[in-house]
């Protein structure tokens, strides 16, 4: 793959937890744009949160980058203008132009303003996000579709805000676009399974794609996505 040339951040956003519209369900995926300079840990943003630290969050899930030429794409398939108006719709820190799942490889390593760090994995949509849209299915077509975004681990704390240039410093992993590992991920037929037995090796892979990779390699079966995909009955979900 060609290099990535350098992009900005054009948004820099956080959220607190809140309740989703149905009134019952916590979530943080509702970000806010910030104009000061934020401190990145190895577990996130200053100022951000996450409703359930058992699947968001963590050393592997620091920071979400989502591109905003995806909303146009969002913008015929949903009613919900009001939300794609502006970045922040899908719970993203980071927005930006000129990057997407097909340039961004796994494992690049980038200068992030004063911080480094290494794409992780992609994201896995789950149900929260037809509960924050009112649009049933939308987590499948977000699958379906593989503009997931991705996710990012600290490498070297610093500060970042918007305005900061990105840059590639390297790439481990030039043969696995995330294009390719997203469509791995969420492809049924275990004629897969060779490309499975690879991805399970990738070093700067998340642990726990790599698992999941490995599980499919030696059941022949992909795991249930029913739980992560349909809504849950009352009082069953994460908090």
């Amino acid at each position: 793959m060609s290099p990535l040339a350098p992009t900005t951040v054009d948004a820099l956003l956080v959220g607190a937890v809140g309740l989703l519209p149905d009134g019952r369900t916590a979530s943080a995926i509702g970000k806010s744009p910030v104009a000061h300079a934020l401190w990145l840990s190895p577990t996130g943003l200053q100022g951000d949160a996450q409703a359930d630290l058992r699947i968001h969050g963590g050393p592997e899930k620091a920071v979400h980058h989502y591109p905003h030429e995806h909303y146009a794409a969002w913008g015929a398939w949903s009613r919900r203008t009001d939300l794609l108006a502006h970045a922040g719709a899908f719970g993203e820190n980071l927005s930006t132009q000129g990057w997407d799942e097909s340039t961004v490889c796994v494992g690049d390593v980038v200068r992030l303003g004063e911080a480094l760090v290494q794409v992780s994995q992609g994201r896995q949509p789950c149900w929260k996000l037809d509960a924050r849209f009112g649009e049933p299915g939308m987590a499948r077509q977000m699958q379906a579709s593989g503009r997931t975004g991705w996710y990012y681990r600290t490498l070297e704390p610093g500060w970042v805000r918007a305005g900061a240039a990105m840059t590639l410093v390297d790439r481990p992993h030039p043969a696995w676009p995330l294009a390719r590992l997203i469509a791995l991920l969420f492809a049924r037929d275990v004629q897969h399974a060779p490309e499975w037995a690879q991805a399970a090796e990738l070093a700067s892979l998340a642990e726990r794609w790599r698992l999941t990779f490995r599980r499919r390699v030696e059941s022949r079966e992909v795991e249930d996505w029913g739980p992560r995909l349909g809504r849950p009955e009352a009082g069953d979900e994460g908090a």
